[in-house]
């Protein structure tokens, strides 16, 4: 969902995208845009993609929110974005490259829980990651591709929040029991959800590729977030039809989801502060504009 709309505003500003697939030969009739093969598993990769790149964006990771979280898709998860990152970093040791930086999707799975609701001290890039699966995901993920940095190459990785999208992604789900009437509120809806509109991730991460000032770890999370119940309740109004909030249990939602619940039970307050100081601007900074561009 990112790399499509993040692809798409690159080629609209001039840039020639080259997008690794796992399928080879795959072919591009879109001026400008043209695909490469790689294979993670096997551990390789198009030579000459790595050295015509100006900069590498790397999105892969299997879906954590894909499938129920047994050991074995948590293992696809970690290893999806720990071997594609070692594929990055292996590369540019062996390939001659001009490649001048390195963005690279993290998420604020970094952090833990909230310690208060509301939280007087939001969650900024200093923070220690958590010790649950996501935190030490995130951390094992930030780790396989901070290598690049000795290669004399600028990273930068964004902490990404849930992302508002009417192309899929956390939008898509909330969007399910409304199509029925109903404002589904997880549990207690006062957990705090840091949330980024698509479009200003797209901004961010091409603001990451042109401010060589941009370097290191920035939250992608918009200024203002919002309660569960708060983003459910502004998400129905904003379909302008007739809604019964209702509270989903946690216990429901723990039979549902498995491990994977505690993570939409979690209360997460993040700060975008560095990312505004670097001075990039946020065209949505409010969940009610945010919802009205995007639906």
């Amino acid at each position: 969902m990112v790399g499509k709309a993040l692809g798409q505003a690159l080629l609209e500003k001039g840039y020639r995208v080259i997008i690794l697939s796992r399928q080879v030969d795959k072919k591009s009739e879109t001026p400008g845009l043209s695909y490469a093969t790689w294979n993670v598993a096997a551990q390789t990769i198009d030579k000459e993609a790595i050295a015509k790149a100006d900069y590498i964006i790397h999105l892969a990771g299997a879906g954590v929110a894909d499938k129920r979280w047994t050991k074995k898709r948590k293992q696809e998860i970690v290893d999806s974005r720990v071997n594609s990152s070692k594929l990055i970093v292996d590369s540019f040791k062996t390939i001659p490259n001009k490649v001048k930086a390195v963005v690279s999707a993290s998420a604020i799975g970094w952090y833990g829980p909230d310690p208060a609701i509301p939280n007087p001290k939001p969650f900024t890039e200093e923070a220690a990651a958590n010790d649950d699966f996501l935190g030490t995901t995130c951390k094992l993920w930030e780790e396989s591709i901070e290598p690049v940095t000795q290669l004399g190459i600028r990273l930068v990785k964004l902490r990404t929040g849930i992302v508002l999208s009417n192309e899929g992604g956390a939008l898509k789900e909330f969007l399910k029991p409304l199509k029925f009437g109903v404002a589904a509120i997880l549990a207690s809806g006062k957990q705090i959800i840091s949330w980024i509109h698509i479009d200003d991730l797209v901004n961010m991460y091409v603001a990451a590729i042109e401010n060589e000032n941009i370097n290191g770890v920035y939250n992608a999370v918009a200024p203002k977030p919002v309660s569960n119940k708060e983003l459910t309740l502004e998400l129905a109004k904003s379909r302008k039809k007739f809604f019964i909030p209702i509270h989903v249990p946690s216990f429901i939602l723990k039979i549902m989801l498995g491990e994977m619940s505690t993570e939409v039970l979690k209360s997460a307050t993040v700060s975008s502060n560095k990312i505004q100081r670097s001075g990039f601007d946020f065209t949505y900074p409010a969940i009610k504009e945010a919802l009205a561009n995007k639906l």
